[in-house]
């Protein structure tokens, strides 16, 4: 089993317990090492899984979140305005994408959730160590985007339509 199949494997347990799972019982139930076990606990937490230690073993809280994909285009300046409208909204801005005539798609994770990701985000960006996805296309890009509800990503798409990010 690969790692990410036990991540995976580990949240279905975990999310299918009624009761906190210990990180000794996991390790015990996938053959590996309490060690390996915290350590995927971080990374699933990374990847946005909301998982909580208490003193008796974890717990899982999944959030039915709905996605959409948004397609947009804007120019560099109008970047954080695109992702506080996001965020603003109740909206997480989970990735950029673009489709490149040569190269395909190309993926990038953003997981923008608050303002300050977005701000530091932007920070990050006029660093100058890297130029954004959407450049190579010039300004069009998608993001998808995950929300509690369908009515919180009817909102975010209103408004980026009403503030000319939308596409189609």
């Amino acid at each position: 089993m690969s790692g990410e199949e036990r991540r995976k494997e580990i949240v279905k347990f975990i999310t299918g317990s009624s009761q906190p799972v210990s990180g000794s019982k996991l390790a015990d139930y996938f053959c590996v090492s309490r060690q390996v076990i915290v350590q995927d606990i971080a990374l699933i937490r990374a990847e946005g899984t909301e998982v909580f230690s208490t003193n008796r073993g974890y717990i899982c809280r999944m959030h039915d979140r709905v996605k959409g994909v948004f397609y947009v285009h804007h120019d560099n300046s109008r970047i954080q305005e695109e992702l506080n409208l996001i965020v603003d909204n109740g909206g997480r801005a989970e990735d950029v994408f673009v489709h490149h005539e040569i190269y395909g798609e190309l993926r990038a994770e953003l997981k923008v959730d608050s303002r300050k990701k977005a701000s530091e985000f932007i920070k990050e960006i006029a660093s100058g160590k890297s130029s954004p996805l959407n450049t190579i296309t010039s300004g069009y890009h998608y993001h998808t985007v995950t929300a509690e509800s369908e009515d919180i990503l009817d909102a975010i798409e209103a408004e980026l339509k009403e503030k000319g990010f939308l596409i189609g």
